[in-house]
């Protein structure tokens, strides 16, 4: 497994700046997000080939938006710019665009699963020469009611889009927060894990107590061996079925300067999540 990280962290620095960064700390991989360091199809072949030229391997593109915005002319340009991004990223070689689901609050259930089916698709036909391989993120959103983000909508979405092309970007921290069990969860789709996202979570169970699950700040994302999860129990089940993938760390923990607070404490948690899963990985 190589391990890397995403660069949303450090949307606030150019992109030169971050990869130096994760190149001379010592990881592998990097995960681009579009929003913070890329912006246009145009200007993905640069921005793969700045990261290649650091002797980094590109895990996987990043795009944020709601596929299914109820907004008819939103819906359409957002997916319009995706199957562009799809192109320029298929082009490159670089292996998985991630994006996300999202939700039609209008629409019923059924009817967000089959539109996004639809459109997930329709991508994976246009990509179809390159072999790119597309990923939603387990994230609930700013909601919590985006589609596909539990075992339940995983497997809505799967019989809709059978193509191994269609997978996840695995992340246990989102499991762990809405109170599904993750080494459960990575069983029951360990065939259709394309990325595992590196992020913990903790719970505090007096505030939860004192507040409910409605309210927050009873919970809070760390960074991988800051929070609940047993990571070697969970990287040793992945690595059992096949997974060899990239580990990307998504550094959101608050005591190192996230979000877009002192530079020099986000890259102190980078390298201390980077130490924790190599001392993993070393020990499996």
């Amino acid at each position: 497994m190589k391990i890397g990280f995403y660069t949303s962290t450090y949307n606030d620095r150019p992109l030169e700046e971050v990869v130096d960064f994760a190149a001379s700390a010592g990881f592998e991989a990097i995960e681009i997000d579009v929003g913070g360091h890329i912006r246009t199809p145009e200007r993905v072949e640069d921005a793969v080939s700045l990261a290649r030229s650091r002797g980094l391997f590109v895990s996987s593109i990043t795009f944020f938006g709601n596929q299914l915005d109820a907004d008819r002319d939103k819906r359409l340009e957002l997916r319009a710019r995706t199957s562009e991004f799809a192109k320029a990223i298929g082009g490159t070689g670089v292996p998985i665009f991630v994006i996300f689901p999202g939700r039609d609050d209008t629409a019923s259930e059924e009817a967000n699963y089959d539109d996004f089916a639809d459109f997930a698709n329709e991508l994976i036909a246009e990509t179809r020469e390159s072999g790119l391989t597309f990923a939603i993120e387990n994230w609930p959103g700013p909601k919590d009611n985006f589609i596909g983000t539990t075992p339940r909508g995983w497997q809505e979405l799967f019989r809709r889009i059978t193509d191994r092309r269609f997978g996840l970007e695995f992340d246990p921290s989102h499991l762990i927060r809405i109170g599904v069990d993750p080494y459960r969860a990575l069983e029951a789709v360990k065939d259709r894990i394309a990325i595992l996202h590196a992020k913990d979570t903790v719970i505090d169970r007096e505030a939860l107590q004192a507040l409910g699950y409605h309210s927050r700040g009873w919970w809070q994302y760390k960074l991988p061996g800051f929070g609940l999860l047993d990571w070697p129990r969970f990287i040793r089940q992945a690595r059992g079925h096949g997974f060899n993938g990239t580990l990307s760390i998504e550094h959101e923990d608050a005591a190192y300067g996230w979000p877009g607070k002192d530079l020099a404490a986000r890259k102190e948690g980078e390298r201390l999540g980077l130490d924790y899963l190599k001392s993993v990985l070393n020990g499996l």
